[in-house]
């Protein structure tokens, strides 16, 4: 006689899929179809018809300790191709949604990301930050804030909130995600890697450190060329806008790096000068960052036949929000106007703020648990 398997389905996590943008899930019937036309599915338990299986099912832990939900490039190619329109992209974007807030630790704040009527209050946070420490330090003599600049004719945005404050406000904030993702991917790895045995995915009983690193070098090339979009059918397009998007975050941090070094170790103190091949960086980077914000939003308002969440929304959102204050911010300063540039950089910090704050419990997150997993596949010769 067989072996009895008991399975206790939880529906609070099929209701919590279903308002992530997994809403068609229960149409699945398990024809396949997902996994056949998924171009870069592996072809030994491929997804992500068994994931549809477990997710409809209620086996949270099943799907959310899986690496192969993170193999998944959302591409829409299932979407389009599946007979009962039960959208399976949108179902693995909503399970892997639900794993972000499950791994980044403060599951109420996962929650309150994840909850459009929450962002009042996420964007109130930074601003009272903000404000709180801009009128401390005028309380102990800094006077690192100031609403009324003397003479009219300041020229940097320090003459109003002082740039030594933001460097001292943003660093622990930056390093509170960097330990979120720490302890979130410590507990990431042991979960993929325990699901891969229990599944016959792999035979070996623990991960070699540095057979794992030299797998993540590995995959590193393709994450920057973005392969596996461009082997979609759907919507490969979309690997532009992503690039743009990938570079220009990369382009801001070494801009952003090089002025911290140049104020707290060198004492150059800004504003400097347009022809700076560093200042060149940020323009270019600041500007594509704008218009890959832009296309991503074009992409996703054209594909009638994948949902849209808050979820998505609220991504594409902040880094077009990024992108645009930034460059205002030096317009207007370049321009002269500013009280009004002061309005703006205000908000750019907001923005600044919520990135590093809220990015291990956004979508922007899959950046590191996808680079994770598809290393982990690499790893483990799982295929991707």
């Amino acid at each position: 006689m067989a072996e009895a398997t008991v399975l206790n389905p939880d529906l609070g996590f099929i209701k919590d899929l279903q308002a992530l943008g997994g809403g068609d899930l229960k149409k699945c019937y398990q024809c396949a179809t997902c996994s056949v036309v998924c171009p870069i599915s592996p072809e030994t338990k491929p997804y992500p018809r068994k994931e549809m299986i477990a997710a409809s099912w209620g086996l949270k832990d099943k799907v959310v300790h899986s690496a192969d939900i993170w193999l998944c490039h959302n591409c829409g190619d299932c979407n389009t191709r599946c007979p009962r329109g039960a959208k399976p992209g949108d179902a693995l974007g909503a399970i892997r949604a639900y794993a972000i807030s499950e791994y980044a630790g403060i599951k109420a704040l996962g929650r309150m990301v994840r909850d459009k009527s929450k962002l009042p209050i996420l964007l109130l946070i930074p601003f009272v930050i903000l404000l709180a420490g801009g009128l401390i330090s005028n309380l102990v003599g800094l006077n690192w804030m100031t609403f009324s600049p003397e003479g009219g004719h300041e020229i940097w945005q320090s003459s109003y909130y002082n740039n030594y404050l933001v460097d001292i406000i943003m660093i622990p904030t930056f390093f509170f995600a960097v330990i979120t993702f720490a302890l979130g991917l410590k507990r990431f790895i042991g979960d993929i890697h325990a699901n891969a045995l229990a599944e016959g995915k792999t035979t070996q009983e623990k991960i070699d450190p540095a057979g794992f690193v030299q797998a993540l070098i590995k995959v590193v090339p393709t994450i920057f060329k973005h392969n596996k979009f461009t082997e979609c059918t759907e919507n490969r397009e979309r690997s532009t806008s992503h690039m743009m998007v990938l570079f220009s975050f990369i382009g801001l941090f070494i801009v952003t790096n090089c002025f911290f070094i140049a104020e707290w170790i060198l004492h150059i103190e800004g504003p400097y000068s347009q022809l700076n091949p560093v200042k060149w960086l940020g323009n270019i980077a600041g500007i594509a960052l704008i218009i890959g914000a832009l296309l991503l939003m074009k992409s996703r308002m054209a594909k009638t036949d994948s949902n849209s969440s808050y979820w998505d929304w609220y991504l594409v959102s902040l880094v077009l929000a990024l992108g645009v204050t930034g460059m205002l911010t030096q317009l207007l300063r370049l321009g002269g106007l500013y009280d009004l540039m002061a309005i703006v950089y205000w908000l750019h910090l907001i923005a600044i703020w919520s990135l590093f704050a809220y990015t291990p419990f956004s979508k922007l997150a899959h950046l590191v648990y996808r680079t994770t997993a598809m290393a982990y596949a690499e790893y483990s010769n799982r295929g991707f």
